[in-house]
């Protein structure tokens, strides 16, 4: 059974963003380091946004926990965010951010390499962000 310890490493990281309400496509492009915490993990991502014509510094936390099965994802102040099924991937739970809703799922299918896709909609938000993950 896959838990957060099977996670925990280096990743290069490889995310687009399609914005349907603009026709806009953004990039980043970095890396992510999962470290032990306790019974959970910290997960760090630091990288490149490319938007338009400019180029930004991007990073950003998670905290993960052990839930059952499951691995529970809060943002860095630990706030909710969703959880998900390590061994299998499949849809994480909703989001309700505001007004606007995420929804995704991870798939692990070429493991030890993994994806993340959140589809967001609601009134200020409609776009579809998918993450590759290499181990580094």
């Amino acid at each position: 059974m896959r838990g957060i310890a099977d996670f925990q490493g280096g990743y290069t990281v490889s995310r687009r963003i399609e914005d349907r309400l603009t026709g806009a496509e953004t990039t980043f492009e970095g890396t992510a380091t999962i470290t032990a915490d306790g019974p959970g993990a910290i997960y760090r991502e630091t990288g490149a946004l490319q938007m338009g014509s400019g180029t930004f510094t991007a990073e950003r936390s998670y905290l993960w926990r052990p839930a059952g099965a499951r691995i529970e994802v809060a943002f860095a102040d630990g706030q909710p965010f969703h959880d998900f099924d390590p061994e299998h991937g499949g849809q994480a739970t909703e989001h309700l951010c505001g007004a606007d809703m995420y929804r995704g799922g991870y798939d692990f299918s070429e493991w030890t390499c993994w994806s993340l896709r959140w589809d967001v909609s609601g009134p200020r938000k409609e776009y579809t962000s998918v993450t590759w993950y290499v181990r580094r």
